[in-house]
């Protein structure tokens, strides 16, 4: 489960910005940028609830570098981004946990540089992300995303994401954690051909 997957993303369309992206394993080569997007969109979303706080400090910036260093150098712990241009954009991480569902996945990270949010890159890690853990033989996903990033929060409503009912908030709680069911859709079966005639 260490390697992630690598493909671009609208291959069979003109050449556009979007047609440029690609979600990659991510490499201890991207780790500085890595660490400088997190920490960018982290005082983004923040920054709405305390406009004060200096969450781009640099102390931060030195926080998210080890934070991610501890990532890359781990094997059970596969991390992805997303590309476009050799510039990273976004990243994200996922860890295998035990679970009484069966296989399940946690997605511990996946952050965007926030002068890219919108524009289809959260969406292509999350779509690089399912397809591993499909192939991976996951059958559910978790997440744990801040009570007050509205903006996190409908991102993963939208992709299906649920509140988790084993996992209630407490009324203080500062984390919702939401689940995805990972199992495969049924295909319908087709109807048999009409009889006679």
């Amino acid at each position: 489960m260490s390697s992630g997957p690598s493909r671009a993303l609208g291959a069979l369309r003109p050449p556009t910005e979007a047609a440029a992206l690609q979600v990659r394993t991510a490499t201890h080569a991207d780790l500085a940028a890595i660490a400088a997007l997190h920490a960018r969109a982290r005082a983004a979303y923040h920054r709405a609830r305390f406009p004060d706080a200096p969450f781009d400090a640099v102390a931060e910036h030195a926080r998210w570098h080890d934070a991610w260093a501890r990532v890359l150098d781990r094997d059970d712990t596969p991390a992805l981004c997303a590309v476009r241009h050799h510039t990273v954009l976004g990243a994200a991480s996922y860890r295998h946990r035990a679970d009484r569902h069966g296989p399940t996945v946690t997605l511990h990270q996946l952050h965007v540089d926030p002068a890219h949010w919108g524009t289809g890159v959260g969406r292509a890690l999350h779509a690089g992300c399912l397809d591993a853990w499909r192939t991976a033989g996951f059958s559910r996903a978790v997440l744990d995303v801040l009570w007050h990033n509205h903006r996190a929060r409908a991102f993963y409503t939208g992709l299906g994401w649920r509140p988790d009912p084993d996992r209630r908030p407490a009324p203080d709680a500062t984390h919702l954690t939401l689940t995805l069911d990972l199992a495969p859709r049924e295909r319908p079966t087709p109807l048999p051909p009409p009889a006679g005639r």
